[in-house]
């Protein structure tokens, strides 16, 4: 198919996702796209220039939300989950619910408690706090229900971000054992359906709602060890392919009756043998590794909590060789044409495959006919989103660094922000080009929100807007 008949398809059945004026309901806006339609984004933008406002963000590495004139985000302070909303208008805070936790789950230093993104619909907002479980408020404020989860066995911690999808609430609960994925019922919190998720180890990417035609709406989510789709309102299983997605982060995006899904695997284990790390690390001999043993190597002891599944403080043969299995196999970015598919997937059906500059953390991004990857180094990387072959990569100049937000689009612009706290805008297309690097003087863990020409981002501490126009109401 060539890439002006693949674009239309996607036109004609309705994917190029963009939310109305004022909706960013959940983790990367529209069904997860990273697409906003509003126009007169600047390109130019930091704490002095094309600022709307600024607010005082308590931290919490989750995104912000934006439903009409209200931004949402999630925090935490000592053992008090914190849901936050304020006004979109001037950054004013209208209000903040607390929950507080009874457990204090110990997670790697990278993830925190509040990493996973609200969503909202016009009844309300709903945010998860591993340490807690699911909680929806009211758009104003006022609680709604609780639905408690957990605790969760993940040495990484939980990232996955809730959805909305009709009047169902989505959540994947990816662990080391017991992972499954559960929805209820968006006004009384009760439970419509669990399916469980055996096989999965780890894994962060948000799902989206995947609509073929013709057939019911399909929930996509991608998991340590595959790539699923279940029927939204059953949770039935109806498709898997195997992948080597190395606990990857980044949701696919659809396009038509197309899947673009981003991988990140190894051709080769990444761990030595055990073996070799025996002859290395076993200081008493006894065919297994003891923190005291294994914690200091600089490469992988801080990891140690991952490898021991079972947690009984020791690595044996069979925990070492199951971790080091862990993103070996078939990877890499591609397409999927899953049609009327049952069961497991054969690779016909993949439509094209690339295998080179994958990002980890950051979701792909397709806007305007060309796929976009981002990984970290500001290596940026765009495709074909028919064929796969490479259009152009290169470096968003002056933004290296680490990248844990996801690219996102408006208004012909795509907004790449890296942990150090720079944002680079790129005019979009085939051959992209840096229009400017934006410094915002403070790390962004967090992906940055598109409504109405304007631009949330949140750092560290703070949640600014950036705007070059007043917004309109």
């Amino acid at each position: 198919m060539r890439s002006r008949d693949f674009w239309a398809l996607a036109l004609l059945s309705g994917w190029v996702a963009a939310g109305a004026d004022g909706e960013w309901a959940r983790f990367r806006g529209p069904n997860g796209s990273g697409i906003d339609s509003a126009t007169g984004y600047p390109a130019e933008f930091s704490p002095s220039k094309n600022l709307v406002w600024k607010a005082a963000a308590p931290f919490g590495q989750s995104s912000p939300i934006v439903v009409g004139n209200r931004v949402f985000f999630t925090a935490t302070e000592g053992d008090r989950l914190l849901t936050i909303c304020v006004d979109a208008q001037n950054g004013r805070e209208l209000w903040r619910r607390e929950i507080r936790r009874e457990r204090a789950t110990k997670i790697y230093k990278a993830n925190d408690p509040a990493s996973p993104t609200p969503a909202a619909d016009a009844s309300g907002v709903f945010v998860f706090f591993p340490d807690f479980g699911l909680a929806a408020y009211t758009l104003d404020g006022k609680e709604r229900w609780r639905h408690p989860l957990g605790p969760f066995r993940n040495f990484y911690g939980m990232a996955a971000s809730p959805v909305v999808a009709g009047d169902l609430v989505v959540l994947v609960c990816d662990q080391t054992a017991g992972s499954f994925l559960i929805a209820l019922d968006s006004k009384s919190g009760l439970q419509r359906w669990r399916t469980e998720r055996p096989g999965m180890t780890v894994g962060w990417a948000t799902p989206i709602v995947f609509q073929p035609t013709p057939g019911p709406a399909e929930l996509i989510v991608l998991g340590s060890t595959s790539l699923d789709s279940y029927y939204l309102t059953t949770g039935e299983r109806r498709w898997w392919m195997p992948v080597a997605s190395n606990g990857s982060m980044g949701s696919p995006v659809a396009a038509g009756d197309t899947l673009l899904v981003s991988t990140e695997g190894s051709d080769q284990p990444f761990l030595p043998t055990f073996d070799a790390v025996l002859a290395k690390h076993d200081k008493d001999k006894d065919g297994r590794l003891s923190l005291a043993e294994y914690g200091g190597e600089p490469e992988f002891g801080e990891h140690f909590g991952w490898i021991d599944s079972n947690d009984d403080g020791l690595l044996d043969r069979k925990e070492w060789n199951a971790a080091r299995s862990q993103g070996e196999g078939d990877f890499g970015a591609f397409a999927l044409r899953p049609g009327n598919a049952r069961g497991a997937l054969g690779r016909s059906l993949v439509r094209w495959q690339y295998k080179r500059s994958l990002p980890y953390v950051p979701a792909p991004l397709l806007y305007q006919n060309v796929y976009y990857l981002v990984r970290s180094g500001g290596i940026v990387t765009a495709l074909n989103p028919a064929t796969g072959a490479v259009l152009k990569q290169g470096r968003a100049t002056g933004a290296p660094g680490s990248y844990y937000a996801s690219p996102i689009a408006a208004d012909g612009k795509v907004f790449l922000a890296s942990e150090e706290g720079k944002v680079a805008v790129l005019k979009a297309g085939a051959q992209w080009e840096v229009l400017a690097v934006n410094d915002v003087g403070e790390e962004i863990l967090a992906t940055p929100a598109l409504t109405n020409g304007r631009i949330y981002v949140r750092t560290r501490s703070s949640l600014y807007c950036f705007g070059a126009r007043p917004p309109q109401r």
